[in-house]
């Protein structure tokens, strides 16, 4: 198997050399992988099966130790996370034995919540922090090809952690960025020109999301001519940067022209890293102010930080609906996605980093886990719906093919087998394949299989959407009052976003039904959603409330007619519960006889519903 790439480190005199020589170990390691992707697949499947060869889950099956791909396939069901859940719980609940991982458990990863309003737990290693560090160690070099000249400046991040929990059994759970953030990998990293971010990582691990962001963007603008690259992990979540830029500005720049830091952040540590940076600077001060008091925001990335060459942020998927706020704000600088990755396990790179966001392509790293791929079909192309069943027959299990097998343009379902404990397991992402690097397959991300609505990190599928709203709906029985029809969009035209419904009511009459019953809809319908919906609301701001826009009668019957003028069958058709195409936007906003928006935040806690019970 290709060994990865020893990232070196040494001093400033020979810094250029050693940026050179890890450059071309991190390509060719790259050529060498992907040219033989179908033996390290191998490899890669047999290494996980002889290591777990006793656990619990595979003698369940009855692998009997058998580390050959056909008999792998043969025995282990194609599973979600609904089947696993049994076994993460007992793991939770503080069963050591090795039930699903010959290693200990180190910690659980929270991925997008479940039906039941639930994070998922992903079961993870200590030694997959080495894992993702080598795909981090990738981007870089990738990218050096493309744009010369990115290790002479900085990079301004805006980083974040979020709140974690402990299991009844003691392990954290937490997001897979937190715990990236928090670990020695990211805090402990070498002197590494292309890790050098104007963000001390006191401010990234400040829990308090003012504090930090307040902190990240007076270091950002005090180093401003140092900067050449800037991004978050989401397109959302830099536009939110942007925006909390345009509420502050004028303290931002107090605390410039001083050099101290505003009262309101009061974390020891980070003012402590910051006033390491931080001089009184009156003249940037001016310059600062000049540029955020005018009266146009356009292009403000390139004014304020010049020497910016490109924007590194997810963009793909539900973030594209960012794109043209992303443009405004920086006169058109590319737009980056440079990895593929989830909670489950890091995937792979983009190797063409300077594409247009719409064909994004990311290369599968063949020694990250070992991928399957499931074919799927679209059911309904006006609405982008997937039809795959949840549990899979005999035939369907045999449809799944491996990483250098499958068709260009085809559209697949990802299913894993990763170190840490899961076995074929289905992601719920749909990919389709855009090409091939040498051996390894190349895909575009589609969409997350079932989600219909989504601002930030925050998935909303179709089940869960219709049980809120079910529930809201409810509180009108008592006014004669019931729902005829509804859909709902992610509106994005202000920072933060938030979910619109658009409601078509069937009303005895409605001078009886009170305005704050509507707005207690909303907030039911918030209460009624995932726990990551809830906490982008309560804790990271960066969801807005929720919106409840009634419409005519009839709307949904003309909803109906435009979608059959644009060829979908009678016979096919049901109501899209998530809408996108602007022309269909517009038809049900110019039917909308009244508006109510959530009066209040929904309730969040850390953790799952149970352990706050148990404890």
């Amino acid at each position: 198997m290709p060994e990865a790439p020893k990232i070196l480190s040494g001093s400033a005199d020979c810094i250029d050399d050693i940026v050179v020589e890890n450059n071309n170990k991190v390509l060719k390691f790259i050529e060498d992988v992907t040219a033989d992707a179908d033996e390290v697949q191998r490899r890669v499947l047999s290494e996980i099966l002889s290591r777990s060869a006793n656990v619990e889950y595979l003698q369940r099956y009855g692998l009997n130790g058998c580390t050959d791909r056909e008999t792998f396939k043969k025995v282990i069901p194609v599973v979600t996370y609904e089947d696993l859940k049994p076994d993460i719980e007992r793991i939770a609940n503080g069963d050591t034995s090795p039930i699903l991982c010959s290693q200990p458990i180190s910690e659980f990863l929270t991925s997008s919540g479940t039906s039941a309003g639930e994070r998922k737990l992903m079961p993870t290693i200590e030694e997959e922090l080495g894992r993702r560090s080598l795909l981090y160690s990738l981007l870089m070099p990738v990218m050096s090809q493309f744009l010369p000249g990115l290790d002479k400046g900085k990079g301004m991040y805006f980083l974040f952690v979020k709140s974690e929990a402990k299991t009844p059994g003691g392990l954290v759970a937490r997001p897979v960025l937190t715990s990236y953030y928090k670990s020695s990998h990211f805090k402990n990293r070498p002197n590494d020109p292309y890790t050098n971010y104007t963000s001390p990582k006191e401010t990234i691990l400040c829990l308090d999301s003012y504090q930090s962001m307040y902190s990240q963007l007076l270091c950002g603008l005090f180093q401003n001519e140092d900067v050449v690259r800037v991004g978050a992990v989401f397109a959302s979540g830099f536009i939110r940067a942007i925006q909390f830029l345009e509420k502050h500005w004028s303290l931002l720049c107090k605390d410039i022209r001083t050099g101290t830091i505003d009262s309101k952040i009061t974390d020891p540590s980070v003012r402590e890293a910051v006033m390491k940076i931080l001089k009184p600077n009156p003249k940037l001060a001016d310059f600062v102010e000049a540029e955020c008091s005018k009266g146009s925001w356009k292009g403000i990335i390139t004014r304020l930080w010049p020497e910016t060459k490109y924007i590194d942020v997810i963009v793909t998927g539900t973030m594209s609906q960012y794109i043209p706020a992303l443009d405004y704000y920086s006169n058109a600088l590319p737009l980056v996605c440079t990895m593929y990755a989830s909670s489950e396990c890091y995937f792979g790179i983009n190797l063409n980093p300077l594409c247009n966001p719409s064909e994004v392509s990311y290369t599968l790293i063949p020694n990250m886990a070992y991928f399957e791929f499931l074919p799927v079909t679209r059911k309904d192309e006006l609405t982008g719906s997937i039809s795959e069943p949840t549990a899979l027959n005999d035939k369907e299990k045999q449809q799944l093919v491996d990483l250098v097998d499958v068709k260009l343009g085809q559209d697949y379902e990802l299913v894993v087998t990763t170190y840490a404990g899961l076995y074929r397991y289905r992601v719920g992402d749909i990919l389709r394949v855009s090409g091939f690097k040498n051996k390894a397959p190349q895909f575009n991300f589609i969409c997350r299989k079932n989600v219909v609505l989504s601002i930030d990190s925050d998935k909303t599928d179709e089940v869960e959407l219709q049980n809120a709203v079910k529930n809201a709906a409810n509180q009108l029985l008592q006014y004669e009052a019931s729902l005829v029809e509804y859909t709902g969009y992610a509106d994005t035209s202000a920072i933060p976003g938030r979910y619109v419904l658009f409601w078509e009511l069937s009303v005895k009459d409605s001078t009886l039904i009170a305005p704050s019953v509507f707005e207690d809809c909303c907030f039911t319908v918030e209460e009624s959603l995932n726990s990551v919906y809830r906490q982008g609301r309560v804790c990271d701001k960066s969801i807005g409330p929720l919106e409840i826009r009634v419409v005519e009668n009839g709307t949904f019957d003309m909803l109906m007619d435009f979608a059959l003028s644009q060829g979908s069958s009678i016979n096919q058709y049901k109501t899209p519960r998530c809408v996108k195409y602007a022309p269909i936007i517009e038809l049900l906003n110019s039917r909308v006889i009244s508006s109510y928006f959530s009066p209040k935040c929904p309730r969040w806690t850390a953790g799952h519903k149970q352990w706050c019970t148990q404890n």
